[in-house]
Parts: C-alpha cells; sequence; structure tokens
C-alpha cells in the first residue's frame, strides 16, 4: 500500500469525520490517525474508547486505513503537568493551546511523517493562507465556531504541513454532510471540555492531584463572607459554586470572584457583573509567539482577545526587550486571568499571543504595593 499523502486526526467527532470525507472525495491519498491523549485512570469518565470506535466505524465508512498512537505519555509531560503547576500557582491555564502545540501539531505531525505523508489535516474551524514562502493563520468563515485562538503556538513549518478542511464552512453545514453522508458520527454531540476532565466534578478530579484546604472568603476590604473548599478550584469572574448565602449588611445580588491569595489562602469575592474589582486596562504578558516568526513592530495597534470567543477589542502592543508585551486597551475589560491566553489579530490573520501573566486589576495592583 502506497504512503498516504495526508493523515487526518480522527478524534471520533462529527468535525474530523467530516474533515476526512471532504478530502477523500478530493481523492487525496489518504489515512486516519487516532490519538490517546490520556491513560485510563479507572474512573470510567473519558469517553476515548468511544470515540476509538467512532473513529474505527467513521473510516471504514470511508474506505480509508486507520493508524492508532498513544500520546498519553507526552501529554503528562508537555500539558498535564504544566495544567497542574499553574493551578498550584493560583492562575488559570488553558490546556487546549498546549495539547495543540505540543500534541496535535508536533506528535501527531512527527507520527504523519514516520508514516510517510506530507500534511496533516484536523476538524479544526480555522484557515491556512499560503502568501509565498510565509503562511498565515486565519479565522475561520464561521466565526462563531473559529478556533484559531487555541492555534496561536503554531509556527511556520507546523502551518505550511496542515490543512483544515472545515474552514470554509459553517457548523450546520458540516452536520448536514455528516447526515448525507451517512457518517455515523452525524449526531454525535460535541465534546465539552478536555478528555481528561469530562464531565466529571472538576474539584473532585483536581484535588486527586493538588490537595487543598479550606479557607476564607472575603470582600476586597477584609470582611469574611464564607469559607471556600480550595483557592485552585476558582477563577476570575466566576459565579458558580461559591455558595455564599445571604450575608448582613450586604443586598441578595450574586457574588463574583474577584481575586485569590494563593499564599494566604483566600478568595476574594464581589458583588455585581461589572464589579470594578474585576476591570483592568493594561496586562502583560509572558514571552510572546509569533506566527510569521517576529512580530510585526515593536509597538503597533491591533485587536486582541483574553478568552475564547470573546469579540475583538483594539489595543496597543509593546513588545518589550525579553519578548513579552505590554498590552493597553482603550476601555476596561473584565476579568482578564493571569494564566489565560492573550490572542492578536490583524483583521482575520492570527498574529500570534502569549500566556497573561498580570494585569492592572485593582487587587493585582495592591498585591504588587504590599510586595515591594
Amino acid at each position: 500500500m502506497s504512503a498516504p499523502r495526508t493523515v487526518v486526526g480522527v478524534s471520533g467527532g462529527v468535525d474530523s469525520s467530516v474533515a476526512a470525507l471532504l478530502l477523500r472525495d478530493a481523492c487525496e491519498p489518504l489515512a486516519g490517525l487516532f490519538m490517546q491523549n490520556w491513560a485510563d485512570d479507572g474512573s470510567g469518565d473519558c469517553r476515548a474508547e468511544d470515540d476509538r470506535r467512532d473513529a474505527v466505524a467513521v473510516c471504514g465508512r470511508l474506505g480509508i486505513p486507520i493508524h492508532f498512537r498513544d500520546f498519553s505519555s507526552e501529554y503528562w509531560a508537555g500539558v498535564f503537568e504544566h495544567f497542574l503547576a499553574e493551578y498550584a500557582a493560583g492562575r488559570t491555564p488553558n490546556p487546549d493551546v498546549l495539547c495543540n502545540r505540543e500534541i496535535k501539531f508536533k506528535h501527531f505531525l512527527d507520527a504523519a511523517h514516520g508514516i510517510g505523508a506530507e500534511f496533516i489535516a484536523t476538524g479544526h474551524y480555522a484557515r491556512v493562507a499560503r502568501d509565498g514562502n510565509r503562511v498565515r493563520l486565519l479565522r475561520a468563515a464561521d466565526r462563531s465556531k473559529d478556533q484559531s485562538y487555541f492555534l496561536h503556538q503554531l509556527g511556520q513549518q507546523q502551518l505550511a504541513a496542515t490543512r483544515f478542511p472545515l474552514g470554509e464552512l459553517a457548523k450546520s453545514q458540516v452536520r448536514r454532510i455528516a447526515a448525507d453522508a451517512g457518517l455515523p458520527t452525524a449526531a454525535k454531540k460535541d465534546s465539552t471540555g478536555i478528555c481528561f476532565i469530562g464531565e466529571r466534578d472538576f474539584r473532585e478530579f483536581l484535588g486527586r492531584y493538588l490537595p487543598a484546604r479550606s479557607g476564607e472568603i472575603r470582600t476586597p476590604d477584609g470582611r469574611v463572607v464564607g469559607e471556600h473548599p480550595g483557592v485552585f478550584y476558582f477563577t476570575l469572574g466566576q459565579r458558580e459554586g461559591l455558595q455564599i448565602g445571604g450575608v448582613r449588611g450586604f443586598d441578595a445580588a450574586p457574588w463574583y470572584v474577584v481575586g485569590k491569595d494563593v499564599a494566604g489562602n483566600v478568595l476574594y469575592v464581589d458583588q455585581g457583573v461589572d464589579t470594578p474589582w474585576l476591570q483592568s486596562r493594561c496586562l502583560w504578558s509572558e514571552g510572546a509567539h509569533w506566527i510569521a516568526g517576529g512580530p510585526p513592530a515593536a509597538r503597533f495597534s491591533c485587536t486582541a482577545q483574553t478568552r475564547y470567543r470573546q469579540p475583538d477589542e483594539p489595543c496597543e502592543v509593546e513588545v518589550r526587550d525579553d519578548g513579552s508585551l505590554s498590552v493597553a486597551f482603550g476601555r476596561d475589560q473584565r476579568a482578564v486571568t493571569p494564566g489565560q491566553s492573550l490572542v492578536l489579530y490583524d483583521g482575520d490573520t492570527c498574529l500570534g499571543g502569549a500566556v497573561i501573566a498580570s494585569t492592572d486589576a485593582p487587587l493585582e495592583r495592591r498585591h504588587r504595593a504590599h510586595a515591594a
């Protein structure tokens, strides 16, 4: 059997199934590859075996060979250990970004080359544009499904070897194509979150690896209003799970997480979705990654997202000598969270991004002042 020119990552979901279908119908020499990225922990909560069966069924339906690779050890070292370290530091990581960089577009790409393929393909909603020797990452045509935010850490070599067959399609079209072709995944529910967490209780899962201590929930002015089960379990802007009942002297309005003091084991909250304690206009990042290989300038204007599916926000970017970024927005931003990704855009072109290190939100300014 001759080597395929493209290997498509078949996850057992409808998106990768249709990506494979479209490539097959374009007469692309093709094979599928199913990745196992998490070792079974005995909980029964990971759908990997069900997804594997669906991937096999899809490839059988399409008449293409399928390969299998176990990247669970690579996932642990390249993604999960970082995930735990970030939570232990009180930050909120984005493992999907690391998973794409370290697993799907590194180890999967290497595996595809090992099979003899030139390209890989995935079911991501994004586009690649080739301009001479340069490659650009573009948003998907369906902005509501665009996943370029999670792909911003990819580089020129990775993108040059990647195809995104769904980049011009809407999700409704993908479902219809799958149904018309009789694919067994046509009506399958989209996966949510990360396989190793799945639908299980997040606190129970994280508690296996990061034993947490209960502690006080305080307002920014120091009044105790409740008790938390562990600061690791909460992120800025979160409302759910606080279990703060009626508190004497306060309105019956919802409470939101506005800060965390990991060293002091204190969770800070305030009332109101637009509380000023969640607002910031400036952020500072860790070292940035640029898809083109370097920034467009030392200082430039663009738009940014500080969370997935956030509307574009105009900003001014300064690239500092160490490669980190100083970013100023024209208006207040809500719940910009250290550990999450800042992703920069010029129109539909994704420029790159960086991990958010800190902001000028009120509690962060206070903590820095106390530490000085």
